[in-house]
């Protein structure tokens, strides 16, 4: 949601381990974007900088032999993004004249994408449950949205 003092798009968003939410964050973005799909994808990019990271702490507590209950052996991200245009840009790395000047710190996870370690998927903008840290909401989607996220 833009904050209309300050020009700048609210980015919200929820990583989850095991089903249990360890890290979330509500915030203004450093800087004034031009669209929405530009807004979305640089919280697509603040987000998955903090799960890259979680994700190679993962990776290499198991490679020491610490024992981490999976489900899967692997670690891997699913990103849930709302915005068309800016699954398309994780996705399909080509420049375009209405994107070109989104700057390359924005495209650190594409790599990822490609390998198919991090996967973008869509969701309908009503069952978005980041929502709920970035915009006011009626009473109903914000239970829906909490029951989502924490369980309760």
């Amino acid at each position: 949601m833009n904050d209309p003092s300050t020009a700048k798009s609210r980015t919200g968003y929820v990583i989850s381990y095991g089903g249990c939410p360890v890290l979330w964050a509500s915030k203004l973005q450093t800087e004034v974007v031009l669209s929405s799909t530009e807004s979305e994808y640089v919280g697509l990019s603040e987000s998955l900088r903090i799960a890259i990271v979680m994700m190679n702490l993962l990776t290499e507590m198991k490679k020491f032999g610490v024992d981490i209950p999976t489900a899967t052996p692997k670690v891997f991200c699913k990103l849930f993004e709302d915005n068309a245009g800016a699954i398309h840009l994780a996705k399909v790395p080509k420049m375009r004249p209405r994107t070109r000047h989104i700057n390359q710190k924005y495209h650190h996870f594409r790599e990822w994408v490609k390998k198919g370690i991090i996967e973008v998927l869509p969701i309908d903008t009503l069952e978005q449950p980041a929502d709920l840290l970035t915009k006011p909401l009626d009473l109903l989607s914000f239970v829906k949205h909490r029951f989502t996220i924490m369980g309760w």
